[in-house]
């Protein structure tokens, strides 16, 4: 009977003990969105001495984020706001660690990492709304015969695609910016619900989005001259691009295979990877859209200490080429005023029309920022396709 009453108060002992350890406070909903756009941000760590939320996507967090403030149970809070309707990228840094949200099963990829993500609803173009036909996006995996690896991208279908089997589709190719992947459009960018809702209202024509991965390799900032690991990305994802994701798409989905049905767009490192590609391909495509971007070093920056023109002395003869402009329907460019890359877009800008070419381009408020690239989507694809 000794031994029995001995490990039951063992066992008793153990379970309490787990539990002070493991268990997750009853009431820390996080997040926690209000009507008046107000998010309030929870993590549980009794133990921990510091605690701060961190987004580059959250208006007015900086670089080094907010604090957070434990209360006796050993939840850290934080309340931010209002801010502007959208999907934004959080994490929490504890004690020097960056721990994602266990309360938030809604996550985005970057390229090389994930963070959590929360919804702010409150805009006629990003939020679900009832009774509005709703697309799909699908993951697609395929094998690249330019890397010799299996790569992956993401495809929306409009939400007739399966129903009307007869029917063909423009295409707008989408590619994301130098910390992203080929998730980032489809999550934080909510490009499947912006496309639902403007097709719904009629402002823009049902198409395909492809939405590739973009990055070929590891990538980071401030690569050596001498390695070059940049420029041998873009051009490896340029190959991969024309040879194989064209193709691939053109094979396996009912998509209208000709220039004036075949768009490409891009942000940041995606909008270079639009120019690199759409001017090389110049009568492959009608239509090309880069937010937040240009031709880098062509204003200085990114590793030029002066202004280059290496770029557009490689493509004199397709720049001035007449015949190659005249099935080129648009070239739209968008910027915002506190982008850092704003000099880089005006010059690029002005190169393109220097040689001809009829540019619209229009800067907004902001930096460099989803805010932002949301918006350039939805202001550039009811521009597409249109008959």
């Amino acid at each position: 009977m000794k031994i029995v009453r001995w490990i039951g108060i063992g066992w008793v002992a153990w379970t309490i003990g787990w539990i002070e350890v493991n268990a997750q406070p009853v009431a820390a909903p996080s997040p926690e969105v209000s009507s008046e756009r107000q998010i309030t941000f929870r993590v549980f760590a009794p133990k921990a001495d510091t605690a701060r939320l961190t987004s580059s996507d959250l208006p007015g967090l900086g670089f080094a984020g907010v604090g957070m403030t434990k209360n006796e149970r050993g939840v850290w809070e934080v309340k931010i706001g209002p801010v502007p309707a959208g999907a934004y990228r959080y994490a929490f840094n504890v004690d020097g660690t960056i721990v994602l949200d266990s309360n938030n099963p809604n996550v985005s990829p970057t390229n090389d990492s994930v963070f959590s993500l929360v919804e702010v609803p409150g805009s006629e173009l990003f939020d679900r709304r009832e009774g509005t036909p709703q697309g799909a996006v699908a993951r697609v995996d395929y094998y690249s015969q330019t890397l010799k690896r299996f790569r992956r991208m993401h495809v929306y279908t409009p939400p007739d695609y399966d129903t009307s089997r007869e029917r063909t589709y423009p295409v707008l190719y989408l590619l994301h910016g130098a910390t992203d992947c080929d998730a980032s459009w489809s999550t934080v960018g909510r490009a499947g619900v912006i496309l639902d809702n403007l097709i719904a209202s009629g402002r823009a024509e049902p198409m395909i989005v492809v939405m590739p991965h973009g990055h070929t390799g590891p990538f980071r900032f401030g690569a050596s001259p001498e390695e070059n690991a940049f420029e041998r990305q873009m051009e490896e994802f340029s190959q991969e691009f024309t040879r194989e994701i064209i193709p691939l798409i053109e094979t396996r989905y009912r998509v209208i295979a000709d220039r004036a049905h075949r768009a490409l767009a891009g942000l940041s490192m995606g909008g270079y990877q639009t120019l690199l590609i759409g001017i090389d391909h110049l009568g492959e495509f009608g239509y090309l859209g880069i937010f937040s971007s240009g031709i880098f070093g062509i204003a200085g920056g990114f590793g030029a200490d002066a202004p280059s023109d290496q770029w557009e002395k490689a493509r004199k003869a397709v720049l001035d080429d007449a015949n190659l402009k005249k099935g080129l329907k648009l070239v739209w460019f968008a910027i915002g005023k506190e982008d850092f890359l704003l000099k880089t877009s005006r010059a690029t800008v002005t190169m393109l029309q220097r040689h001809g070419f009829e540019v619209i381009s229009k800067e907004t408020e902001g930096g460099h920022t989803w805010l932002n690239w949301r918006d350039n989507l939805a202001e550039f694809a009811p521009l597409l396709f249109k008959p």
